[in-house]
């Protein structure tokens, strides 16, 4: 991998990751269109240690909330009341959201690589995408703000955060999608899924670190792995901003017509013997 493709790549992962379209599947997409020969490993790794360009961003963003959350916590265990403080308890049930990925990714480590290699699969978890966005944004109530959630509304959105881990299927957008089904806003449903990607981008990430140690030519990759984590965590700062004033006064309609067309139009190219 160049340095330019890094590059390109990193600005693709920063937009992509916030923004329910799918950050993964377009990293699969945009190599296959334009032509670009990875190895399928060293395309993982960089795949998967990107993110942290955008965990970045999220932690920058949400720093205020993140310190709050972190020392009601500390407060609490402190005290021996770990559940007493409402912000404490917030801070567990975003930890308690990340189990389903976790297991998950566990499970079906092998089949989710497999499916990096896979633009067609890539095309139909896009229509899938679509599918959920559409369907939450038709059935959903939107009342509720973020710092109510529940245990069930996380384990909803747990549940559809377990989904993103193949390319294809956005995590913001199963997230947010979930939050909508159990009732929060837009905007409070895109907070919580932002919050929510911190631990989730960590564990993984520190998988592929694992994966990367062990790659024998670990040390080549550092440079293009440094420029799409820059790139990765600067657009996706603004990519966030801009997201959650967007969804203060739009529908994520525009993101389920954006995935379906990507997705039909990567089948029909994937036919055409692309």
């Amino acid at each position: 991998m160049t340095l330019l493709q890094a590059f390109i790549l990193g600005i693709v992962q920063g937009a992509t990751e916030f923004l329910p379209i799918s950050s993964s599947g377009h990293l699969v997409l945009i190599p296959w269109l334009l032509g670009w020969q990875f190895d399928q490993q060293t395309a993982f790794v960089f795949d998967i240690l990107v993110q942290w360009g955008t965990l970045l961003a999220v932690i920058i963003y949400f720093w205020r909330d993140l310190i709050t959350l972190a020392k009601a916590v500390l407060k609490g265990l402190a005290k021996g009341q770990p559940w007493s403080d409402p912000d404490a308890r917030l801070a567990w049930l975003l930890l308690a959201a990340s189990i389903p990925a976790a297991i998950a990714g566990s499970l079906f480590k092998d089949a989710v690589a497999l499916a990096f290699d896979s633009p067609t699969a890539v095309c139909i978890f896009l229509l899938g995408t679509a599918g959920l966005l559409f369907l939450s944004e038709h059935l959903s109530r939107k009342q509720r703000f973020w710092k109510g959630v529940r245990f069930w509304d996380v384990t909803c959105m747990g549940l559809f955060q377990a989904l993103a881990l193949f390319p294809g299927v956005s995590r913001s957008g199963a997230t947010i999608s979930g939050g909508l089904f159990r009732g929060l806003r837009r905007p409070d449903a895109a907070h919580f899924s932002f919050l929510m990607s911190v631990p989730v981008m960590i564990g993984a990430g520190g998988i592929a670190l694992i994966d990367l140690a062990a790659a024998p030519n670990s040390l080549a990759q550092v440079p293009s792995l440094a420029i799409g984590f820059l790139a990765a965590s600067v657009v996706g700062y603004l990519a966030i901003g801009w997201l959650l004033d967007f969804l203060g006064k739009h529908s994520l309609i525009p993101f389920a017509c954006y995935c379906t067309a990507v997705g039909l139009g990567g089948l029909i190219l994937s036919a055409l013997g692309k």
